[in-house]
């Protein structure tokens, strides 16, 4: 009994924890987004130059995760690192949300070398 008590209690207090973290919202994302990030990774987060991460797709946790990185230092990237220290914990919620309600576009590995 004291073993299913535990086990309760741990899923529920994972549960708490991972649901205290606020969503964001998608259209504040987009405004954002066409500020910061759409030159380099795109309007909708599907960047055309290999040499910039895809966002589209994303889930949401990773890109806040990521953009927390960089904002610490965690992540080291100079130009991630600008941007993401503007950066409010809400306007990385809302930024997730956006990128992660996009479709993500996946290119096929022979359609790269079939293309140079």
């Amino acid at each position: 009994m004291k073993r299913l008590t535990n086990i309760f209690l741990f899923t529920l207090f994972a549960g708490l924890i991972s649901g205290a973290h606020a969503a964001g919202d998608a259209a504040a994302g987009q405004a954002l987004s066409s500020e910061r990030c759409q030159a380099c990774h795109g309007a909708d987060g599907n960047s055309g130059d290999p040499q910039y991460p895809r966002l589209a797709g994303q889930h949401a946790d990773y890109l806040v995760r990521a953009l927390t990185d960089y904002k610490s230092g965690a992540r080291n990237n100079a130009i991630m690192s600008g941007f993401a220290a503007g950066l409010s914990e809400q306007d990385m919620d809302n930024l997730a949300a956006w990128f992660a309600s996009q479709s993500g576009v996946v290119t096929p590995t022979g359609a790269q070398s079939a293309a140079k």
